[in-house]
């Protein structure tokens, strides 16, 4: 068992944000979910020009500053997104599966509590379930992260100071908000909160508090829907909080890196990217005029074990990822009821369509849906040379960027605790 940092740890903080330290009015705190290494530089290569000598920068290698180890509390070395949530948002180390509570399964207090305890203005963005293992760990307490429907329940009954926790909340999750044994929108809604569930009209929501839930469960994937979804949600909730004129903490996922992750669907995997990265932009162009603000971005684990390169060869083509227009599932779902599979498949992922193509999609369609998807993104990973070594999370460091005030306490090598305990300590000065 690793030890559980509590005390020694906030302690630890001081000496970090010590009282010639400015401290941030504002804090953003941004978590791609699944995103190690190598999706950061797979990124940079997919947004490349090639017309370009030098391969341009990203806005991730504009504010790299450290790494961070993401072990859980048990001898596993490797993190599911519920203990590593924990960890970045209490500072304590916790067991694979649960949400902001220790091994004993007692709660931990999180900084979004501590921010809405010092009257802070708090804030929760993803493109997951609002509910999911990463948001659920910032403003509830469950001995298991699939608990959605309890963890739903804490954003109403988890009261801080007699108030609820968070102030203002995007993302997807009608499923486990409106249910028969309990509406907890139209609770929302008696406390005062404006109500949203049309993403279209994101721009509508015109007040703090207020809830916007805009799927059964996450939000659609990019490359399948609205392409900057999350960054559209971020430039809508930092209106929102601007205009309300206190100090804020406010978390932001990047939800389904992870996802694509998971289901080694790389065109998936760069679109996620790509919209969290335009996240990040609108987050550094709010600083810009808010200078008294710090961003911290950061991922909970790697996920897929992404390589850049694979089948022996050295090289990775972005260009095939850049052509592909859907995800592996969409792309199967349309061959399966396609009269024209050769037209179909050259409309979805822009690569020729070989006999031998042919006759891998013609076997996996007999077969059945699932087969066919697999053989999709087979097909994908090969042509552009990507690798991938497993369907879960890794254990490798993951990278730490940060940007605004106090960014510098955030650089070198660390544990993921340490960077939920220096944002603790400068949320205890408020």
């Amino acid at each position: 068992m690793k030890p559980t940092f509590t005390l020694a740890a906030l302690s630890f903080a001081s000496f970090f944000a010590s009282a010639n330290t400015p401290t941030p009015k504002n804090i953003i705190y941004m978590i791609g979910d699944g995103m190690g290494p190598a999706y950061t530089t797979a990124y940079r290569y997919y947004q490349d020009d090639p017309s370009t000598p030098a391969v341009e920068s990203t806005v991730f290698d504009s504010m790299l500053t450290g790494m961070a180890h993401t072990y859980p509390d048990d001898d596993t070395v490797v993190t599911d997104s519920a203990a590593a949530a924990t960890a970045l948002a209490t500072a304590n180390k916790t067991y694979n599966g649960a949400v902001s509570v220790d091994t004993q399964k007692q709660k931990l207090k999180t900084m979004l509590e501590i921010a809405k305890e010092k009257g802070m203005t708090t804030a929760l963005v993803a493109t997951s379930q609002i509910n999911h293992a990463t948001p659920a760990s910032f403003a509830a307490h469950n001995e298991a992260r699939y608990n959605y429907d309890a963890i739903a329940n804490d954003y109403i009954d988890n009261k801080i100071n007699g108030k609820l926790p968070v102030d203002l909340m995007l993302g997807g999750g009608t499923q486990y908000f409106i249910r028969e044994d309990r509406n907890l929108v139209n609770e929302f809604i008696a406390a005062g909160y404006q109500y949203s569930d049309n993403f279209a009209q994101l721009e509508q929501i015109e007040q703090v508090p207020a809830l916007g839930l805009y799927a059964a469960k996450g939000l659609p994937f990019a490359l399948d829907s609205d392409p900057l979804r999350l960054s559209k949600m971020t430039h809508k909730a930092l209106s929102l909080l601007e205009q309300n004129e206190q100090p804020f903490f406010m978390m932001i996922e990047g939800s389904q890196i992870d996802w694509c992750g998971h289901a080694n669907d790389i065109a998936c995997t760069m679109a996620e990217m790509h919209d969290f990265a335009q996240a990040i932009k609108v987050a550094k162009d709010y600083i810009a005029k808010n200078p008294d603000t710090l961003l911290v971005v950061t991922a909970d684990h790697s996920t897929g074990g992404l390589t850049i390169g694979a089948q022996g060869q050295y090289k990775w083509q972005a260009d095939v990822i850049k052509g592909v227009q859907a995800t592996a599932e969409v792309i199967a779902e349309r061959l399966m009821t396609s009269d024209n599979m050769q037209e179909q498949w050259q409309a979805d992922t822009g690569m020729a369509y070989s006999k031998d193509i042919e006759v891998l999609l013609t076997h996996a369609k007999q077969v059945d849906e699932e087969a066919l998807v697999l053989t999709v993104k087979k097909l994908i990973n090969e042509a552009s040379f990507t690798g991938w070594t497993t369907s879960g999370h890794t254990g490798v460091d993951v990278q730490v960027f940060a940007h605004g005030v106090g960014h510098e306490q955030f650089i070198g090598s660390q544990n993921n605790v340490d960077i939920a305990t220096k944002l603790i300590s400068f949320i205890n000065k408020q």
